[in-house]
């Protein structure tokens, strides 16, 4: 595995341990429609997240949340409608959620929730 590799699950478990933290349920890991993948999809209550994460070792490139591109929300929205297709139920209110998580050697990383970060289309 390479480095970033390393990173990007690194990051993808300290948001699931974040958010679990937070009272969510982690419904899925790397969540795949085609060659697309949702990081997770975290429940609580009636609202399921769509959460997409990226991770940094460093503000050198900027937040790792500058790195959700309008490109990139548009394919976790299309695995998000496939998962709904699949296991959406009434009632259910989904949102598009992002995590930045920042790793520097020799500190604590920090983990940064935008819940409802972007809307369906946008």
């Amino acid at each position: 595995m390479t480095a970033r590799r390393d990173l990007g699950v690194l990051g993808e478990q300290l948001a699931a341990g974040y958010l679990r933290q937070k009272g969510y349920t982690i419904l899925a890991r790397n969540y795949r429609f085609g060659h697309r993948e949702i990081d997770l999809i975290v429940g609580r209550d009636d609202v399921v997240a769509f959460v997409e994460v990226k991770a940094r070792a460093g503000a050198g490139f900027g937040h790792p949340l500058e790195a959700i591109t309008a490109r990139k929300r548009r394919e976790v929205e299309r695995v998000a409608r496939f998962w709904l297709r699949r296991h959406g139920r009434s009632g259910l209110h989904c949102r598009f959620d992002a995590v930045g998580v920042i790793v520097r050697r020799d500190q604590a990383p920090v983990v940064e929730h935008i819940p409802d970060a972007w809307r369906l289309g946008e």
